[in-house]
């Protein structure tokens, strides 16, 4: 089963979540663009298609003036009436030929433009609105002060739900946005199939030039009906995916967010631990810059004995701490922010806050075991050398 978006990843909002949802978003807004000009160009072709329906009817009629004419030459007119029924027989011909290629073309995936994109524009709208909810709970839930409890359960209470909902409008969008992937190629290869038999049935008289693309629309339409056996199944694959994770998602601790709290030393990719942190703003006074909250939300991650972090998955992690053993890492109980640690160096200290207590301690965790594996690797290292 081929996802374009993967569920699991949909849970973390990771940087590698967002960067996939932009790219796929991307595609479909240009596959609308290529549908509805293909379907308009349809539409002139059809409007063109019946004009010349009617001038041809008409040089039709002409040429049954000029057999009436030629009625004492038996030959010329019979000639001109059989050469009359077969254009009428044309003109009925590319009457059914028209009215095949608006079902075909522009009736079919104008509905799939009207239906299935719709479906994904409204998931989206969703998704967007609610991704923006929960950025303003995260901020919320950050700034407030230890010291004033009702606030404080007021904006867990707020970052609860708004979780909750994230998770399950997230995972509804994408598995609309992997339907829809899986979707589109029987859609438009069903329709185009569709338009070329009606051509087929056209140019009968001329079957021999379609003698060639006969076979291959064959198997097209054999192929056909395996994508959409395979689309059917896919379907049913990805919904139960998404019930499962759904299920998985309701039985976690949204106040928390447990997802993030798993960390590995030996991982293949040498990330130990990631998620997102709010780090405090490096300017002369070493305050958190709350005018732009999320400018300082950053995605951190340890790895290769380095704590680094990035704003989008593209850029370039920027090194926070170049060399892990070479630091400390503690709580901090002494300001008014809660969950927030300090990684001290020799050179400079970095304070950074996560969103909850468990994760606070997650990473410090992470921290002092990452240190303490780099020292033992470079003993190591040192022994066989």
């Amino acid at each position: 089963m081929k996802m374009t978006v993967d569920f699991e990843e949909c849970l973390k909002d990771s940087p590698r979540f967002r960067a996939a949802l932009e790219e796929v978003e991307g595609d479909v807004a240009e596959l609308e663009l290529k549908l509805d000009k293909l379907v308009k160009l349809c539409i002139v072709m059809i409007d063109t298609g019946k004009a010349f329906c009617v001038a041809n009817k008409q040089f039709m009629n002409g040429i049954r003036d000029l057999a009436q004419y030629s009625s004492n030459d038996a030959v010329v007119e019979t000639s001109l009436t059989k050469f009359s029924d077969s254009l009428q027989e044309m003109i009925n011909f590319h009457t059914i030929l028209f009215d095949q290629t608006q079902r075909s073309i522009k009736a079919q995936l104008q509905n799939f433009v009207k239906e299935d994109l719709r479906k994904f524009k409204d998931a989206k709208k969703q998704f967007e609105k609610v991704s923006e909810e929960k950025e303003n709970a995260l901020v919320k839930n950050a700034q407030v002060q230890r010291n004033k409890q009702h606030e404080v359960e007021e904006a867990t209470n707020i970052l609860t739900a708004t979780r909750k909902c994230f998770r399950h409008i997230a995972l509804d969008y994408v598995l609309q946005i992997n339907v829809l992937q899986s979707k589109r190629r029987s859609e438009i290869l069903k329709s185009m199939l569709s338009f070329m038999y009606a051509h087929l049935a056209f140019f009968h008289q001329g079957y021999d030039l379609f003698s060639e693309l006969g076979p291959y629309m064959k198997d097209l339409g054999a192929q056909l009906d395996r994508l959409v056996v395979d689309a059917a199944k896919e379907k049913r694959e990805m919904e139960q995916k998404h019930s499962t994770i759904q299920q998985k998602a309701a039985l976690q601790d949204f106040s928390s967010d447990d997802s993030k709290l798993e960390y590995n030393v030996d991982a293949a990719n040498g990330i130990v631990m990631e998620g997102y942190l709010f780090k405090r703003a490096s300017n002369a006074f070493k305050t958190w810059n709350r005018k732009k909250p999320d400018h300082i939300r950053r995605w951190f991650s340890i790895q290769n004995n380095q704590l680094v972090y990035q704003k989008k998955f593209k850029d370039n992690p920027t090194v926070v701490v170049e060399d892990l053993r070479l630091c400390t890492v503690k709580h901090c109980e002494d300001i008014e922010r809660r969950f927030c640690f300090e990684v001290v160096s020799p050179t400079k200290s970095c304070m950074l806050q996560a969103d909850s207590e468990k994760l606070r301690q997650a990473w410090i965790k992470a921290v002092q075991t990452s240190i303490a594996t780099a020292y033992r690797e470079k003993g190591d290292e040192s022994e066989v050398h």
